[in-house]
């Protein structure tokens, strides 16, 4: 007899996003001469840059070549790219990372999923709430303890420290869903938290690149003592548009260590290095030289276009859903907007008038945390013309 791992009984039904697509395939299939307008899921809209572009051709042809074939390549990720990722995302920010310390991974989602396997199932984890559904539901299948952190606008969204010694901690800034931020100041009460509590911060900054205003930091390495305790994720989709290509990378610091139930020591940069030697093969090479064109003069000023462009459509939907008298939050160090749904109404039932009488897509809160319910998110990942179009139906409507 074969036993199952009944953590997954624990887990909703399907995943949030598949949820959704069944709806809006349903809606779809009845309403075909309905124009649907899609600001729910965070997949990119702007095509992949000429400067990656330009990159993956010359890398296909270069491996059709016997002199310039690939096979199997470093499971850690190319040197030319952990190379650039050290010069381009630390050192320019006066931050000390090593090419061994970055591991280049298909993606920051399964990097946050995969992490939990280092960690031991009677960690307890504090995880945000509402959260992007990975962090709770991979360690749910792992049958670990969770806290749950209100972030409400009762406290600006911003999660208070446990009450209780927490080990693991699941921290995302530029936020995903709310799209608010953490100041250096916030940030390092959690990094002090950590280092008293002998804690790991889980911290994930895929949005880092939509960061306007000042005093917000783009790494958790900026806070003093953070390379002790933190572990932090980034990723291409969102900036570069890899979302189909798939790319990112996690910064493990050799001062990060864990402990045995006897007390010892353990790196966990080791730790990951053996567990990706083990149950991963590497991202291919014609990506990770796309990846590393992200950072030629060209691919910078190209994807800081595509940022502009996005936030841009962050603005046109924060300021629509304003006049049309909603309360709205983020969009403007993120590419994500969190409003409040009207009252009365729980947000699938928000979801459900919003497909059916102006035929937009959103994520209701409810699917990202309890306290996610009262609110919805949208993204500003569509074109520009649809984010217009989409204002214009809610103001015509009064769906408030």
């Amino acid at each position: 007899m074969s036993y199952i791992n009944e953590n997954f009984l624990e887990l909703q039904d399907s995943y949030l996003f598949s949820t959704i697509a069944k709806k809006v395939a349903k809606f779809t299939e009845e309403n075909p001469d309905k124009k649907i307008i899609k600001l729910g899921i965070g997949d990119v809209t702007k095509p992949i840059v000429p400067a990656c572009l330009e990159a993956m051709h010359k890398a296909v042809n270069e491996i059709g070549t016997a002199e310039g074939f690939k096979g199997y390549g470093p499971e850690q990720g190319y040197d030319f790219l952990r190379k650039a990722i050290v010069e381009n995302d630390y050192k320019q920010r006066g931050i000390e990372i090593e090419e061994d310390e970055i591991f280049v991974s298909d993606g920051a989602k399964c990097d946050c999923g995969n992490i939990v396997d280092i960690f031991a199932k009677d960690n307890k984890v504090a995880i945000t709430d509402p959260v992007y559904p990975v962090y709770l539901d991979t360690n749910i299948m792992s049958g670990r303890e969770i806290t749950y952190l209100p972030v409400t606008a009762e406290n600006n969204f911003k999660p208070e420290l446990p009450k209780e010694k927490v080990d693991m901690i699941y921290l995302c800034f530029p936020n995903n869903p709310t799209g608010t931020v953490l100041e250096k100041e916030e940030l390092k009460k959690w990094v002090d938290y950590a280092r008293e509590n002998k804690s790991i911060i889980l911290y994930d900054s895929a949005y880092e690149a939509f960061i306007t205003e000042e005093n917000i930091p783009h790494s958790i390495y900026e806070i003093e003592g953070a390379k002790e305790v933190a572990i932090e994720f980034k990723s291409y989709s969102k900036t570069a548009g890899f979302t189909g290509v798939r790319c990112a990378y996690v910064v493990i610091p050799k001062q990060l260590k864990g402990y045995t139930k006897a007390g010892k020591e353990v790196s966990l940069n080791q730790l990951w290095n053996r567990r990706t030697c083990t149950k991963f093969n590497g991202v291919s090479y014609i990506v990770q030289r796309a990846a590393e064109a992200t950072y030629s003069p060209e691919g910078k000023k190209q994807i800081e276009e595509n940022i502009k462009f996005y936030l841009e459509n962050a603005k046109i939907i924060k300021q629509g859903l304003e006049e049309a008298g909603f309360t709205v939050y983020g969009g403007v160090n993120s590419p994500y907007i969190w409003l409040k749904v009207p009252e009365g109404m729980t947000s699938w039932e928000f979801f459900d008038r919003l497909l059916e009488e102006v035929n937009i897509v959103g994520t209701p809160g409810s699917g990202f945390g309890p306290h996610g319910e009262g609110y919805f998110r949208l993204t500003a990942f569509g074109t520009k013309e649809n984010s217009i179009e989409a204002m214009n139906r809610i103001k015509r409507t009064n769906i408030r």
